[in-house]
């Protein structure tokens, strides 16, 4: 990807080298109790999951049913030793941050809508946001309530490790996906499923959550194709989609499920299979469209 001089966003807040710290139960009613944690499944983080149908802390509640918060004292544990955000690492985030921004603000004016941009809060090990305890067991998720997108600062290293998906592009990947979900905050579709899901059973919950993860995917493929370095040229460079596509492929829940207990369990899946990710991501990419994301 080229960025060239592209500024930074001034759109977060840095908590890292702080140390984790514990925090009860969820967020206040509405979407921000049901959706707790909108979230991409993009890390393990150094744990197995403690629901197995899940996998990720971050599908927990989701719209599949029941959440369980986080224990304070196993909050506070991962948060110790943790080291500041790599500055390096922190430019080309908040670079690719902006672009979001700049992106989103021309797709969306075109429709007559104001974009808002969200918060990108770093945070090392443990902290609190405004659904409920963040943890780095749950990778990099978006929260409804507060508005802010959580990313534990060594989540890139596991993406490149345990997931076999290095490059800038994946990181990329991650920050779009994740304001995908704001995007479907300011345009309504996660009030939407919240409305559906409250007249669904676990497992139509489960697939509705799918959609949404699906569409983010398409969404964060949406910026990519339009996203423009300061000379108006595109960020994309060649060989970075085929990245992307790993990433998408390393995350789907067959593969995650094959991986961690063995067997595939459909009716539990929340984020889409490894095929469905990234079609999603190649659709919003190959297209450039918002329109093309609505039928995922």
């Amino acid at each position: 990807m080229r960025f060239g001089d592209e500024p930074e966003s001034t759109n977060f807040t840095d908590d890292t080298g702080r140390g984790g710290f514990g925090g009860g139960g969820l967020g206040g009613g509405g979407l921000g109790c049901l959706l707790p944690l909108i979230a991409s499944r993009f890390g393990l983080g150094g744990v197995v999951v403690l629901v197995i149908g899940y996998f990720l802390l971050s599908s927990l509640g989701g719209l599949g049913g029941g959440s369980s918060p986080v224990p304070t004292s196993q909050v506070a544990q991962t948060g110790s030793g943790r080291g500041n955000l790599d500055p390096a690492e922190k430019h080309f985030t908040l670079q690719v941050l902006r672009s979001t921004e700049d992106t989103w603000s021309r797709l969306l004016q075109a429709k007559g809508i104001q974009y808002t941009p969200t918060n990108l809060h770093f945070y090392s090990g443990g902290d609190q946001s405004g659904c409920g305890a963040a943890q780095s067991a749950m990778g990099p998720f978006y929260c409804p309530t507060d508005k802010n997108i959580y990313l534990d600062t060594e989540f890139f290293n596991e993406l490149a490790t345990r997931f076999n998906a290095p490059g800038d592009f994946p990181q990329a990947y991650v920050i779009a996906h994740e304001v995908g979900h704001h995007v479907q905050d300011l345009l309504g579709t996660l009030g939407q499923a919240e409305q559906l899901q409250k007249q669904s059973s676990d497992t139509q919950g489960n697939a509705i959550q799918v959609k949404i993860e699906l569409q983010a995917d398409c969404y964060a493929g949406v910026w990519a194709a339009n996203a423009k370095a300061p000379d108006g040229q595109p960020v994309m460079q060649q060989g970075d989609i085929e990245e992307g596509m790993r990433a998408a492929e390393a995350i789907g829940d067959d593969t995650l499920q094959k991986q961690t207990q063995g067997t595939v369990v459909p009716d539990s899946f929340t984020h889409g299979t490894s095929a469905q990710r990234m079609n999603a991501l190649r659709t919003g990419y190959q297209s450039g469209k918002i329109e093309a994301c609505q039928a995922l």
